[in-house]
């Protein structure tokens, strides 16, 4: 069985706060704690000041994730338990901030495992691996720590499930992305990815009664609707999960930026280029004829983008720690944006245990140094 969420204090917090909860780790047992990182609501200066105001709208939620949280959280924690070098393969999460960072604790980041000595110990990135990954895992004796997502985990499940009853699969996602290579190599024999409308029309297969669909967990709410329905129309038989495979944290960031796009002049994302959940926010953005860019950094933001802009709306993609959003609503006050207002759309109350891997080494592991 895979694990879940359940209900609790939000999850939007910076690497940094980590270390410094790391007893806390250990006395809950396989429960992250984790604490909410907020921006001070900023007071505006009016004397004498009629005109416009220049404002911020700062979405909620916003940036890190449970299971972004939960990954990084595993990272730190291997490195106090076990100290450098801990491997990890491919970025942990998609944002270059955040694999900096680890990278300067001790972390070492690889592509495949043929680059992590034999017998060392590796953690799964949180988008996931195939079962050749672990198989190969196997073959070079490493210490495995799993940093899967639960959420994509959960993909993986059905999509095992559905093979096993004999389903045709189709895989509605990005063929480079790692979580969509990993849920396809649960059954590859029987999965076909499709990224576009059209390649669902072109689609063939054995059974046009027996086939099943599953989607990446960070699409577009729109895209995989659209997708969905190609789908059912081609094959009207079709079967889907139990419950959406979108992740919540994508389908709440995706409904901010909807609820808040039509009132700002900018939507600025802040994620990596290879974030897809990050991506999706600007395409969401645009697609309501709001412009919208993707930034790693404050750095990245030209000031052109802010000609004639009153209002900008700010977010970050769930695997954007906090300490980035901060930067770029300091650099927008310098711009003369005096105003930040903080807008939730909705609370997010999300958590998850930390794997079996990672807990037993804790308890079992001797304190670094020692």
């Amino acid at each position: 069985m895979y694990p879940f969420f359940c209900g609790f204090d939000e999850l939007n917090t910076a690497p940094r706060l980590v270390q410094n909860r790391f007893r806390s780790w250990v006395e809950r047992g396989i429960l992250v704690d984790v604490t909410t990182t907020t921006l001070e609501r900023v007071s505006v200066d009016r004397s004498g000041n009629e005109t416009k105001t220049k404002r911020v709208l700062l979405l909620k939620p916003r940036g890190f994730c449970a299971g972004v949280v939960r990954a990084i959280d595993i990272v730190q924690i291997a490195l106090d338990t076990f100290g450098a070098p801990i491997y990890v393969r491919k970025e942990i999460v998609h944002n270059s901030y955040v694999v900096t960072d680890l990278a300067k604790k001790g972390a070492i980041f690889v592509n495949e495992l043929d680059e992590v000595p034999e017998g060392a110990r590796v953690i799964y990135s949180a988008h996931g691996v195939s079962p050749a990954v672990r198989e190969r895992a196997k073959e070079r004796g490493l210490k495995v720590i799993d940093a899967t997502c639960p959420l994509v985990t959960k993909v993986h499940v059905e999509a095992i499930k559905f093979a096993k009853q004999g389903y045709s699969l189709v895989l509605v996602g990005h063929r480079d992305h790692e979580e969509v290579e990993g849920t396809q190599g649960e059954a590859p024999d029987v999965t076909q990815v499709v990224s576009t409308v059209e390649e669902v029309a072109a689609l063939m297969v054995p059974d046009p009664n027996k086939v099943a669909y599953l989607t990446q967990t960070t699409l577009s709410l729109d895209e995989a609707r659209y997708m969905i329905e190609a789908l059912k129309k081609k094959f009207p038989n079709i079967v889907g999960p139990h419950a959406q495979d979108i992740c919540y944290a994508t389908e709440n960031r995706q409904t901010a930026v909807k609820n808040v796009a039509h009132g700002a002049d900018l939507v600025l994302v802040v994620g990596s280029r290879n974030s897809s959940n990050s991506n999706r926010l600007v395409e969401v953005s645009k697609n309501l004829d709001t412009n919208s860019y993707l930034i790693d950094t404050a750095d990245a933001i030209q000031p052109e983008w802010l000609e004639g802009v009153d209002t900008v709306a700010v977010t970050a993609g769930a695997s954007a720690p906090e300490v980035l959003v901060k930067d770029v609503v300091e650099y927008l006050q310098t711009m003369g944006y005096g105003s930040v207002d903080e807008v939730e759309v909705m609370p997010e109350n999300v958590r998850f245990g930390l794997p079996p891997e990672i807990v037993q080494a804790i308890a079992s592991a001797p304190p670094v140094g020692r």
